[in-house]
């Protein structure tokens, strides 16, 4: 036995009278969450009604339950996404979303709309009608995209909506694409990802969340992924050289969130699956070589593009396995949360896969504010950012910068 003089000090990480490493919001909400609380973190699904207390015959067809809140308490829904049917005036989407806030027990809510500008414009029927990004990609000046995104994103923040699925960074190649043409900022992939950067950076400075999509790049397609499957020929190289510079752009400008794309890319995985079910685009190229981090969403996961091979419950969980964190608009949303669960119980889903698309969606949400508690969203205010003069007049000079 060594003399008490010999025993080694105690150093400060022994001492038992030091407080344990205090928990940052995003570990503490974690902890505190059950496997069915962090499955329901995954989902984004439509709800239907104006107000979050509205009976809906579609929400309880579709959910079992009659109200927007009533879907939000059952399944603990980490984001819900917004489309014209929820759009009547500015008061009103103010009282929706701080009643669907109201609804999510413990953790603030993601609240989504795709609101593009020009022909994808979900909250058109209030927000002010800024050019598209083909109008924007026009006046070859990145200040417009950035100003109009950070314009869009001060009237979706006043509305209480903290994520934007755009912008789109898709270089469109192929004058035939059905699905993309004048949504991109044009043909050129120097041009798009200036314009992506300086669109993720206005979202940034309007404190909403930011999406680049349609990943691994949906600019030379034919066929349209909402009705078909399509394959994208290109080569590796090509794909480096044509489709990639605008994501990396955006990865590189901080970018929130990238949306996958339901189509086939042989060239980057030849098992036939979209890149939305693909784990080597999703976590291979997306996550391990282009080095992106953030929130991976599945594009809406009722298109027939996705849907295919697997079933609603299938796609759900395969989703998941690829590397997507947000699952966007499951076709049929109780079975979809009813696959992941299972695979998430059986271990298919491993609890640590699962933890980290849930801890990368509580940083999100803790970077947008979120965690500090629930929004509110003020009626009063938005009517003085909504359709604002300064934004109409912004409107009109990117407008006639293009002509």
């Amino acid at each position: 036995m060594k003399p008490p003089s010999a025993r080694p000090a105690t150093t400060p990480a022994q001492s038992p009278h030091q407080s344990p490493p205090q928990k940052s919001p995003v570990q503490r909400a974690l902890a505190g969450m059950s496997v069915t609380e962090k499955v329901g973190q995954l989902f984004m699904p439509v709800l239907y009604g104006t107000t979050a207390d509205t009976v809906s015959g579609e929400n309880q067809a579709r959910y079992g339950a009659q109200t927007p809140a009533k879907v939000i308490a059952k399944y603990r829904l980490g984001g819900v996404i917004l489309f014209p049917q929820n759009v009547k005036s500015v008061a009103q989407v103010v009282e929706l979303t701080n009643g669907m806030q109201q609804a999510s027990k413990d953790v603030p809510l993601l609240i989504g709309t795709d609101q593009e500008n020009g022909l994808v414009s979900r909250m058109s029927a209030i927000m002010t009608d800024f050019p598209g990004a083909s109008t924007i990609g026009d006046t070859g000046d990145t200040g417009n995209a950035r100003a109009v995104a950070r314009a869009t994103g001060e009237e979706l923040h006043a509305l209480g909506v903290n994520l934007d699925f755009a912008p789109v960074a898709d270089v469109n190649v192929n004058p035939r694409n059905p699905v993309i043409g004048r949504r991109a900022y044009g043909d050129d992939p120097k041009v798009v990802s200036g314009m992506v950067a300086a669109a993720v950076k206005g979202f940034a400075d309007a404190k909403v969340a930011a999406t680049a999509k349609h990943f691994p790049g949906h600019g030379d397609t034919a066929v349209d992924s909402h009705t078909g499957l399509p394959v994208i020929k290109h080569t590796r190289k090509q794909w480096e050289q044509i489709d990639a510079p605008p994501f990396k752009a955006a990865i590189k400008a901080g970018v929130d969130t990238i949306m996958s794309a339901h189509l086939v890319f042989p060239k980057l995985d030849p098992s036939g699956d979209p890149a939305t079910l693909s784990k080597p685009i999703l976590t291979g190229l997306l996550r391990q070589e282009l080095g992106f981090d953030g929130v991976i969403s599945t594009d809406a996961l009722n298109m027939a593009g996705v849907r295919k091979k697997y079933s609603d419950g299938e796609v759900a969980v395969r989703a998941i396995l690829a590397g997507a964190d947000l699952l966007l608009m499951p076709n049929d949303f109780p079975t979809a949360h009813r696959a992941v669960l299972a695979a998430v119980k059986s271990g298919r889903i491993s609890a640590q896969r699962l933890d980290q698309s849930v801890t990368r969606l509580l940083k999100l949400k803790h970077a947008k504010g979120l965690l500090a508690g629930p929004p509110v969203a003020s009626a009063e205010e938005a009517a003085k950012v909504v359709r604002s003069a300064e934004h109409r007049r912004l409107a009109a000079r990117v407008e006639s910068a293009a002509d």
